[in-house]
């Protein structure tokens, strides 16, 4: 098969012209600010780059590498599939995982049949509604503000429609995979087999309407069932404190320690004190202990930890 290498400074601009012209997008990355693609069209492949030197996934995962990280609230800049995407942990922890904002203002999403080549992926709906559909799950659902879905490795799924003002944040492991196109496949498939596995992980959708408030370091938490689905890989869950608003966390023996601020307010305490706000995130370095401190009434933290990935 012939093969057209081409690279374009404007990378969204020729992918668009290509798309137009008929040639049919198989494989695109990075999803927060695509810079490479491979599509095909009449029997070639075009491979188009946004630069001679743009990264490349790695073979492997990358090497963790801890760091504690603060990311305050701002602006999302355009990602694939029309998604606004905003980088909540800047420097990737060595390019083992990316944490994005991801915001979709009117709606609906462009999005096709796809999968990822990723270790881990979550998803958890800030504020909105969005309509999905998952490779043998049954039919589509919606899922609301608190709600979460793992991805396992390579399981095919589907934007299909969502309402205005739509937030989301996505964990995933390794920050740098590629989005494959799945031509032969419509969703949805069919009920399937809820219960397959995807290299060692199961589906899981948690739905926070259903979820209990159950004890947790001082404050409560709503938990997903991340840990049983993933296999111990990671776990995830909701979390709000009591007054007078403290929660203590004992360190952690794994890798990734992430969070997100749904709403209100509160003091993280780790090397200092630091306001958080609505938006805001951290990531702490793993063996290190933090706590919240004064946090408001409506205070609600998506909390995402990680043990050690292998790959």
């Amino acid at each position: 098969m012939p093969e057209l290498d081409l690279i374009c400074a404007d990378f969204n601009g020729a992918l668009a012209l290509l798309r137009r012209l008929g040639a049919r997008l198989d494989v695109i990355f990075p999803a927060d600010a695509p810079h490479s693609a491979v599509l095909s069209h009449e029997g070639a492949t075009i491979r188009l780059r946004a630069g001679p030197d743009v990264e490349e996934p790695a073979a492997r995962l990358p090497e963790f590498r801890p760091e504690f990280v603060v990311t305050r609230a701002g602006e999302a800049a355009d990602g694939r599939a029309g998604m606004r995407y905003r980088d909540l942990i800047p420097s990737r922890l060595g390019g083992r995982y990316i944490a994005s904002h991801i915001a979709v203002d009117d709606g609906p999403v462009a999005d096709w049949v796809h999968y990822h080549r990723i270790a881990f992926q979550l998803i958890c709906v800030r504020r909105g509604w969005v309509r999905v559909a998952y490779e043998d799950q049954g039919e589509p659902f919606v899922m609301v503000a608190g709600d979460m879905v793992l991805q396992p490795p390579g399981i095919r799924h589907r934007v299909l429609e969502s309402g205005d003002g739509l937030e989301v944040v996505e964990i995933g492991c390794p920050a740098l995979h590629e989005t494959f196109a799945e031509h032969d496949m419509a969703l949805p498939n069919g009920r399937g087999d809820p219960a397959r596995m995807w290299s060692g992980q199961r589906f899981l959708r948690h739905r926070a309407a259903a979820a209990p408030w159950t004890p947790w370091h001082g404050g409560d938490a709503q938990e997903s069932g991340l840990a049983g689905a993933t296999g111990g890989v990671a776990e995830a869950r909701i979390v709000r404190a009591r007054p007078p608003g403290g929660v203590d966390i004992p360190p952690h023996r794994g890798e990734l320690v992430f969070g997100f601020v749904f709403e209100g307010q509160a003091r993280l305490e780790h090397s200092g004190l630091h306001v958080l706000g609505p938006g805001d995130a951290f990531v702490v370095p793993p063996e290190e202990a933090w706590g919240l401190r004064d946090a408001s009434p409506d205070f609600r933290l998506l909390h995402v930890a990680t043990g050690p990935i292998a790959g």
